[in-house]
């Protein structure tokens, strides 16, 4: 009997209707309450784009979907038991939710739960409830990147039934080692676990091998692990996926390792001391047959020869060994491997070979040999076997020939570095093909010419440097069409011409480096409000700041330096600029008062140099505690008042620089409790007064420059705090520059005389060492305790009122490259000691009272009469004075301590002593005027004045 097409489809919509009715019927309890407690988990979270935008390319909020009065099985992210209408499954990754998930959540009633994806979500850093546990059905947990905080809860180590579990990448979870313990023990079905991120620094790393055999995916990168990794890794049979990346492990790779054999994917990159032992690292390579990508960056591979790799797997797509300090030729054959889409050799400088031009992966699609010798031929032989290239970075490598235009061929490049390789000609036009381009990094080359038009084509283009060539022209209108533009750094060229308005009306600029050009006019008004990074130093430009860039919000960023035609006032306005890092407005022409908020407006802010300009009023009279100022510069200014002890709060400031400005007060001795100062210029202001001893052990100890010349001080030479200048006792090996913390990409500079010239450091250096203490008024002699001080390099004690000889410790200071004792009232010889001085290259010892013959010496001997004017007594080849009779003997050695009286009016009773000998002299003077006047014997005084003369004058002449 058959059956008619009507009565078929009445039978079927009737089996539909009846499963629908059974499925929606079975637990109408159960599913009402189901929909009320995620509702009720809907409520409390808002939706925010933000909260996903990090980690996910196409974020969708899913629970706007979630309705009252409609299925809840129907809803985004849900699925259900088609038996038992439970739900079983809830995936909210990526949907936007911003708020704090409590231990109360509604979330927590769903029972029947044996996937939960919570991943890419910002729960505020919610703490992970215990409560995750009681869902007894759970098989796969995903917490992934969702804002979480504080200890994973050993309660997790309960869901017995877990296959999976992802908490990576909640930066403020941690792991104790007893939880983790647990959760190894007790989770013995687990199959893939990821706790990237997760500060697991307490865990042992033999620990691991209490994980389940059957593990198949291991990710555990940067979770803090230190020490060795387990010998018995072996035991992972099933070991697919393993990341132990980015931790601090040590020693070698355990020789069990090459048992790992169905390993598709191994990273250990960037553990710096993890160091591969030769035999058994080319063990590992033959035995790992399905290995598909390898990761190995910054690991130290120094014992291993690049021909190890040769037998690595055919099947091999990615291949990472960036900064691994390989030395040596690497092996062509791996370059021609079939399925390579990936390969990263960068930082490896002694790495050597040539990159083919032929028969290379059809599918590579991202190429770097940055800061390798590997020669790369770029011609048109391996442009058109590159086609499928999407990333190519050459920064500083080995091209050989640089026809550039056949770049133009490879149009699905995305990124393309050719930076800091010496590339000379016009930029080919040919570039504007390659439409697909997001960055374009052509710095530090020797282009010419001007930018060609063509690049108005490359409309996807967010980063372009073209920074320290010598491209010419004003800056062209045509990249006016490049308006998802985030970076332009055109800076160290020869544009010329006026800032155009356009780029600072490009929608998503955030970097804007123009500095060191010929650029001239206004600086227009800025249209957005993106700008995280401006830098316009070094031009030609005038006007006023405009006021726009006061209301970039997040800018980081501010350096307007060296245009001598900015003039103005400094809003106060600048204050509201709170994430501000770098604010560098020097040596141009402002004027007006100094915004008094700029000492505690931000905590952020590491570097201030507003010096040489035309600044008035007072410095800041607070500064804010816990402030990160590292660098203060108001050089070269008219600013007036006194140094506010609050400057005490900056307490990790490096460099201090008050010099040539109309401070008047005495030495701030507070200042000694700035343990991280290492540059302090207090020159050419109205200081005044002693400048007492240190207060604390290690008052100034880091102090590389200690200027305080041209002020007013008095007494004695601070002797307490040349004992307490550690840093200028030893050389500094480490030949860098000195930059700010925070943002080193900003480097320290100061104004100083240097070999009595005024010179304008625009870098400073680790190793320099001055101490100048000039044109002052102090007294008293010369410190033994200076000749500690043996990495000076500049000692400049010159226009005081010194007296008493040279120590002949001064001897001991073997890297003094400047060295003047002028204009004092010193007396004595001068020491041999000082002839041996190989690095001295100025000496200025003029207009004193030495006598004597000049010392010999391999410098001593290139010193012209300049060096020694003033002193009549001298003799020697230098002031074309001949010296009679035996050469007197140097003076002998002394030590720091012994019979040193420089420690007058320092700390201590010292000054007891000075009083005392002044109070009898004042007292004996008084006697003998009043002897004289009461008698009237003016002849007698006179007689005995000269007698004494003359003996002194005989008794020099015998010598």
């Amino acid at each position: 009997m058959g059956f008619s097409p009507l009565s078929l489809s009445q039978s079927l919509s009737f089996f539909l209707l009846l499963f629908h009715f059974h499925s929606t019927i079975s637990s109408p309890l159960s599913s009402n309450y189901q929909s009320l407690s995620l509702l009720q988990f809907k409520q409390s979270f808002s939706i925010d784009s933000s909260a996903s935008s990090e980690y996910c390319q196409y974020p969708f909020p899913k629970t706007e979907s979630w309705k009252e009065g409609t299925d809840c099985c129907l809803w985004d992210g849900i699925t259900c038991d088609l038996k038992t209408g439970h739900v079983t499954a809830l995936d909210l990754s990526c949907s936007m939710l911003y708020g704090t998930l409590l231990p109360n959540n509604s979330l927590f009633s769903l029972h029947h739960l044996q996937k939960l994806d919570l991943s890419f979500n910002d729960f505020n850093s919610s703490h992970i409830s215990s409560r995750f546990g009681q869902f007894s059905n759970l098989t796969h947990l995903n917490l992934s990147g969702s804002d979480l905080a504080g200890q994973v809860p050993s309660e997790i180590s309960h869901l017995s039934k877990m296959v999976s579990l992802d908490l990576s990448w909640n930066d403020d979870v941690s792991l104790e080692p007893i939880s983790f313990d647990k959760l190894v023990r007790n989770l013995t079905k687990l199959r893939a676990l990821d706790l990237s991120g997760v500060n697991m620094s307490l865990v042992v790393p033999d620990s691991l091998m209490n994980l389940s055999s059957s593990l198949s995916s291991l990710i555990l990168y940067s979770c803090g692990l230190q020490g060795k990794l387990p010998s018995s890794m072996g035991k992972f049979k099933h070991l697919q996926y393993l990341d132990l990346g980015g931790n601090n492990l040590t020693g070698s790779i355990p020789y069990d390792f090459d048992q790992l054999t169905e390993l598709v994917s191994l990273r250990l990159s960037e553990n710096f001391y993890l160091s591969p032992e030769p035999i058994s690292f080319e063990k590992l390579v033959q035995n790992l047959t399905k290995l598909r990508d390898l990761a190995l960056d910054y690991v130290n591979m120094s014992l291993v020869a690049p021909n190890s790799l040769t037998n690595l797997s055919s099947s091999l797509s990615s291949l990472s060994l960036g900064g691994c300090r390989l030395q040596g030729k690497f092996p062509g054959n791996i370059f021609l491997l079939p399925y390579l889409e990936s390969l990263d050799l960068s930082y490896n400088e002694g790495l050597t070979g040539s990159f083919p031009s032929s028969n290379l992966s059809n599918v590579l699609s991202q190429l770097d040999l940055s800061n390798t010798r590997i020669s790369v031929y770029l011609e048109n032989d391996l442009i058109s076997t590159l086609k499928s290239l999407e990333y190519m970075y050459l920064s500083n490598s080995n091209i050989i020939r640089s026809d550039l235009a056949p770049l133009g061929n490879l149009t699905h490049l995305i990124y393309l570095d050719l930076s800091i390789n010496n590339l000379s000609g016009k930029i080919p036009s040919s570039l504007g093909n390659l439409v697909h381009l997001h960055s374009l990094l052509l710095g530090s080359n020797n282009f010419v010419g001007q930018v060609p038009d063509s690049l108005n084509s490359l409309v996807n283009l967010s980063y372009l440097d073209l920074s320290n060539n010598q491209l010419i022209g004003p800056i062209h209108s045509q990249l006016n069409t490049l308006s998802n533009l985030q970076s332009l750094y055109l800076s160290n060229n020869l544009f010329n011409g006026t800032i155009p308005s356009f780029l600072l009306a490009l929608p998503s600029l955030q970097h804007l480096d123009l500095h060191n050009n010929n650029l001239i006019g206004n600086i227009s008004e800025l249209q957005h409000y993106s700008l995280v990074y401006l830098d316009l130093s070094n031009n030609h430009l005038h006007g006023t700041i405009p006021s726009s860039v006061f209301k970039q919000q997040n800018l980081e960023v501010l350096i307007l330096a060296s245009n001598s035609g900015l003039i103005g006032e400094i809003s106060s306005s600048i204050c509201k600029l709170r994430f501000l890092r770098v604010l560098d407005l020097s040596t141009s022409s402002f004027s007006g008062s100094m915004p008094l908020c700029l000492g505690n407006f931000s905590n952020m802010l590491s570097v201030l140099h507003l010096g040489m300009n035309n600044l008035q009023g007072t410095i800041p009279s607070i500064f804010s505690k816990d402030n990160s100022l590292e660098y203060l510069n108001l050089n070269g200014n008219e600013l007036e008042g006194k140094i506010s002890p609050s400057i005490i709060n900056c307490t990790m400031l490096q460099v201090l620089d008050l010099g040539n400005n109309k401070i008047e007060d005495t030495f701030p001795c507070f200042l000694e409790t700035l343990l991280e100062l290492q540059i302090l210029v207090l020159k050419s202001n109205k200081l005044q007064g002693f400048v007492k001893g240190p207060t604390a052990y290690n008052s100034f100890s880091k102090l590389r420059i200690f200027d305080i010349s041209d002020n007013d001080f008095s007494g004695s030479l601070p002797t307490g705090y040349f004992n307490s200048l550690e840093a200028m006792m030893a050389s500094d090996q480490n030949m860098i520059y000195m930059r700010a913390t925070n943002y080193s990409s900003y480097v320290y500079s100061i104004e100083i005389t240097w070999k009595g010239v005024e010179i304008e450091f625009p870098k400073i250096q680790s190793t320099i060492r001055i101490l100048d203490l000039s044109n002052n008024n102090f007294t008293g002699g010369i410190p033994k305790v200076i000749g500690k001080l043996k990495a000076l390099q500049q000692l400049n004690l010159s226009h005081n009122s010194l007296t008493g000889h040279i120590q002949s410790s001064l001897g001991n200071l073997t890297n003094l490259e400047s060295l003047d004792l002028s204009s004092n009232l010193l007396t004595g010889r001068i020491p041999t000691q000082l002839g041996g001085l190989t690095f001295l290259a100025i000496l200025n010892l003029s207009h004193n009272q030495f006598e004597g013959r000049i010392p010999s010496g391999e410098q001593f001997n290139t010193f012209t009469a300049s060096s020694f004017e003033g002193n009549l007594g001298l003799c020697g080849f230098q002031v074309l004075k001949e010296c009679y009779g035996d050469e007197a003997p140097s003076l002998p050695p002394s030590s720091f301590n012994e019979g040193d009286d420089s420690t007058l009016f320092g700390d201590g009773c010292g000054w007891k002593a000075v009083t005392m000998g002044y109070g009898c002299g004042f007292v004996f003077g008084v006697a003998t005027g009043y002897f004289v006047l009461r008698t009237k014997k003016y002849l007698w005084f006179l007689r005995m004045v000269e007698d004494k003369w003359n003996l002194e004058v005989n008794w020099a002449l015998l010598l």
